[in-house]
């Protein structure tokens, strides 16, 4: 058995050790860089994690790391399928075997994909980074290797790096699109493309295997997806007793994205129709969609805990094009998709998110506190061609200042407010299409 998985094993790392780099869309994910720790790539299925790890090592290469000093390893493969935690040793010995001279000598880099396949894995892998002179990456399904575990598992040892469907400027990227210049210097015929591509983006969402698809096409993918995370990351892998409820609970949040939703009128919907399911358990059910990277939910911006827990939860998925999967209305909420898209890339950009409720009523969709220190209070709001809108969303943001005044306020909107809708010098305005495609907003 052992000779057969050591052949197996060899001819994995001659083959991918040959393989042509695979010519793929850039992504600018975050990646962490701290001596000695192993980076997990972790996020939703089909994000895009192993085209990540290509990526990561065809940079190493281009700065002049020869192949035999760099190796993608996927596990995903029937040949493997009994392989034990002690059989991952075989893995070591066949690489340095096949490469002798970077043993010790020189730092090579290891890319494992789908380890969570194997049991016991975190054992081998701090072993391996305490033994081996190496650099590690390692990468699955959200089954096994959500972020939380790699925390646990790894004992401080591992860094996460987070991957999400495409962002706008990505999906540009990947269509061949993505601006060379300033936005500021774009022609008439440009800027339309522009709209048009941020509609469609809106609409479609980022996953890199929906791009291009007919509609039909590109819902049964998405709707796949969702089937697949709620099965194998949600309900085999917690072994949930109650899995309609799940699924009913799914249909709510992402039916209703960028909504607030409350357990406890949750619960008392589900009671009426004589369904008995606690409210702990509730709770446990969305922090696993949360955990399986399916959809995000916000607090209210607040100090005191209670008030925390009596408020409501925003709910956003982690891609528009899902809100079209769940929609029930037939029509294209595009201020929600809009919300959608600022919120996830606030999170690539590493901002903690709220959502604020005014003393005088009024909601702001989002309090974003940036890595830099700076606070911004942000509105997003499709159309802001109607005086009375404006004025609403304006009243909101000049309500939320009274409680952060050191707070930059921002507008963000698909078009330009026509010129007799007037707004004060102290908000900022933004084209939604320009705020996606700054690099930095620190």
């Amino acid at each position: 058995m052992k000779s057969l998985l050591r052949t197996v094993i060899a001819q994995k790392i001659i083959d991918s050790q040959a393989a042509a780099l695979p010519i793929l869309t850039r992504r600018d994910c975050w990646l962490p860089s701290v001596k000695d720790k192993v980076t997990a790539i972790i996020g939703m299925r089909r994000a895009g994690k192993t085209s990540l790890m290509w990526q990561i090592l065809s940079d190493r290469h281009a700065s002049g790391t020869p192949r035999e000093g760099l190796l993608y390893f996927s596990f995903e493969d029937e040949r493997l399928a009994d392989l034990q935690v002690q059989d991952l040793d075989l893995l070591v010995e066949a690489f340095y075997q096949i490469n002798p001279t970077w043993r010790d000598q020189r730092r090579a880099t290891i890319f494992l994909d789908e380890i969570q396949l194997v049991p016991g894995w975190e054992l081998f892998v701090r072993r391996l980074l305490d033994s081996e002179n190496i650099e590690l990456f390692l990468s699955g399904s959200s089954a096994r290797l959500l972020s939380r575990e790699v925390a646990t598992s790894m004992r401080g040892r591992a860094m996460e790096a987070v991957v999400s469907p495409f962002s706008f400027r990505e999906m540009l990227r990947h269509a061949g699109r993505e601006p060379t210049k300033h936005i500021d210097r774009l022609t008439k015929a440009e800027r339309s493309q522009l709209d048009k591509d941020l509609q469609d983006y809106l609409a479609h969402g980022g996953f890199p295997e929906a791009q291009g698809l007919d509609t039909r096409n590109r819902i049964e993918l998405l709707r796949t997806y969702v089937d697949v995370v709620l099965l194998r990351d949600v309900v085999e892998r917690h072994n949930l007793s109650q899995p309609q409820v799940l699924h009913w609970m799914v249909r709510q949040l992402l039916g209703n994205a960028a909504g607030t939703f409350s357990i406890n009128k949750f619960h008392a919907d589900l009671k009426s129709r004589g369904v008995a399911v606690g409210k702990d358990t509730l709770h446990t059910y969305l922090a696993h969609l949360e955990d399986a990277f399916l959809l995000s939910s916000l607090d209210v911006a607040t100090d005191s805990e209670r008030r925390r827990q009596v408020n409501p939860r925003k709910v956003y998925p982690v891609d528009t094009g899902l809100i079209a999967v769940f929609d029930r209305s037939g029509k294209t909420n595009v201020g929600h998709a809009l919300e959608t898209a600022v919120l996830q890339d606030l999170h690539r950009k590493g901002a903690q998110v709220n959502y604020v409720r005014t003393p005088g009523g009024f909601e702001i969709d989002f309090y974003a506190r940036h890595l830099s220190g700076v606070e911004t209070l942000i509105q997003v709001c499709a159309d802001l061609d109607h005086p009375d809108t404006a004025a609403r969303e304006v009243r909101a943001l000049q309500d939320g200042a009274k409680i952060w005044p050191q707070a930059t306020l921002q507008l963000i909107t698909l078009n330009r407010p026509k010129s007799g809708v007037l707004l004060p010098p102290s908000i900022q305005v933004h084209l939604a299409s320009d705020w996606l495609l700054q690099v930095e907003r620190d």
